[in-house]
Parts: C-alpha cells; sequence; structure tokens
C-alpha cells in the first residue's frame, strides 16, 4: 500500500478562519493526505509545532502566514539537526507575502497547498543576523522600515501592500537618511543611506523589488543601497528607473556588516530589530523548501 507524506500546517491566527484553505485542505485528505493543522496564538508557538513535526516524522512544515510567519517556521526547522528535518511548503495568507510572490508560489490557496505538499524541495539559503536573529527574504532598514514598522494594521488590510507606500508618502516629514559603515567581502561604503535593502529575496514592503538579482540558493546576499538629498525625486526615480542611476549603489558577498553611530532599525521579514551595528551572514543550503519548478529565485 502506498505511503502518503504527513504534514503539519502552521497557520498564523489571522488566517485560521479561511474557508478556501478549509475546503483545500479537505480535498487533500479525501485523496489520502495526512494533514495536521496547528494555529499560532503568541510568539514561541511555531518553534513548538515545528519541534512538533520533527517528532512525528512529518515530511513538511507548512507556513501558512505572511512573511513573518514563514521567517518564523523557517528559523525553527533550521534550528534541526538536518535527518529530522522537514521541508518548509508556503501557504501565502499574509498581507504582502512577498516572499511567496517573488518565489512564484501560486495565490490559488488550493494550487499553494497541493505544491506546499507535493512539489520537490530544493535546498535555499538562510540568513543570520547578530547570531539569534534570522531573515529568509530580505532586511530592510531606513526609509521601507519605518514605513512596514509604523503602517497601521487597518491600512495593511484595507489596501494591502499599496498600504506601505501610501503610509510612508503620509509621513515624509519623518524620514531621514541614516549615516552608516557598511563592509563587506570587496565592498566597502559609507554614507549617509535613505533605503538599505539586504536580499536572500528579492523584493519588500508589498512588491518593491529592491534587490533584483537576488537568488536563495547562490550563497550570497545582494545589497542595495539607495542615497540621495531630495527625498521624493529619489524615491520616484529609483522605483522607475535603476539602471545608471548615482543614487543606487550595488553590493555582493556572503556576509555584510554595517555600524551606525546611532541606533538604526532593520526589518527582517517583517520583524523590526534595532542596534548600533549588525552582522548579517548568509548560511548555504540550511534548509529544504517545497518552490515550483519555475521558480524565478533559484541559480
Amino acid at each position: 500500500m502506498e505511503q502518503f507524506p504527513v504534514t503539519l500546517i502552521i497557520l498564523n491566527g489571522k488566517g485560521a478562519e479561511n474557508d478556501i484553505l478549509r475546503s483545500a485542505v479537505k480535498v487533500m485528505r479525501e485523496e489520502g493526505y495526512t494533514l495536521h493543522i496547528r494555529v499560532t496564538w503568541e510568539k514561541g508557538d511555531a518553534i513548538r509545532y515545528v519541534e512538533e513535526a520533527s517528532r512525528i516524522g512529518a515530511d513538511t512544515v507548512v507556513a501558512g502566514g505572511g512573511d513573518g510567519t514563514i521567517n518564523e517556521v523557517a528559523t525553527a526547522l533550521a534550528q534541526l539537526a538536518p535527518e529530522h528535518r522537514p521541508v518548509l511548503g508556503i501557504l501565502p495568507l499574509g498581507t504582502a507575502n512577498d516572499f511567496a510572490t517573488s518565489v512564484g508560489i501560486p495565490q490559488e490557496l488550493d494550487k499553494a497547498l497541493q505544491l506546499a505538499i507535493v512539489g520537490k524541495g530544493v535546498d535555499i539559503d538562510l540568513v543570520q543576523v547578530n547570531e539569534s536573529y534570522f531573515f529568509i527574504n530580505m532586511a530592510t532598514g531606513g526609509f521601507g522600515t519605518r514605513i512596514t514598522t509604523e503602517t497601521p494594521e487597518k491600512l495593511k488590510a484595507a489596501l494591502g501592500g499599496i498600504a506601505y507606500f501610501v503610509h510612508g508618502l503620509i509621513r515624509l516629514d519623518t524620514l531621514k537618511p541614516d549615516r552608516c559603515e557598511i563592509r563587506g567581502e570587496g565592498f566597502e561604503w559609507q554614507g549617509d543611506a535613505l533605503v538599505i535593502g539586504i536580499g536572500n529575496g528579492r523584493q519588500a514592503g508589498g512588491g518593491q523589488e529592491l534587490c533584483p538579482q537576488a537568488l536563495i540558493n547562490d550563497g550570497l546576499l545582494e545589497l542595495r543601497i539607495f542615497t540621495g538629498e531630495e527625498l521624493l525625486p529619489a524615491i520616484f526615480k529609483t522605483l522607475t528607473q535603476s539602471d545608471d542611476n548615482p543614487n543606487i549603489i550595488d553590493g555582493r558577498s556572503s556576509w555584510f556588516e554595517i555600524t551606525a553611530p546611532h541606533d538604526i532599525t532593520f526589518n527582517l521579514d517583517g520583524e523590526p530589530l534595532t542596534s548600533q551595528k549588525f552582522r548579517i551572514d548568509i548560511h548555504p543550503n540550511a534548509l529544504s523548501c517545497r518552490l515550483p519548478p519555475n521558480c524565478p529565485l533559484l541559480g
């Protein structure tokens, strides 16, 4: 008798009442797949559920939520010994879904669930920040960070990803460049940065492609620094024409160090981290993820 794989789905509490997802789960169960559903209530739940998945011998742990949920599940998976580590699957249930969108996960939940359970597992990189923090998609600092950490929940719910940009325009009076120094392999820069994007993935802030060359399995980080004194012209120019733009500095390295004379905040897949010094290291092939065969972020 054919043995169907066992899957544990970790749902962010906000997405637990999704009728379309409920129907998709029912269909997969009727086809013979074993699906265990767990819902997060508070920080730390995802770690416990990932450990449970390992204990019961689950083939896959599916992260159902936005970038923050994927981050939490991926980070927990990376702590497990490789021989006991399930594969990561992704269900896009958040507001922005930057990572899921950029790797080509279907928006239709039934197709996304099917991919998350039976898709081919591919080794991907994970990024460590200051020893105890991680991101799977992107770290953003400056303009984008202030927007995403301050955007009201109601605005996000009403407008989706565009809310970040709208809210940013509302709060332009509060934005100023961050003075900092950034080092990497064969890379050194210091100055005033309006936006800093450090990408394992390519987009953040609800669809802004900050690191368009990033790949999630090349063992490298893509760095993009946006500079510019004139705030609005710099933003609109950089978002529309990045080639030969004097306000853009690019770098590539397996690690970066960022130091500043004052506190600056980086957004790690949506979670803010504030410090005067950041050490960012990539961990190649840290976990396996079920991705579509035509995933644009695979090298």
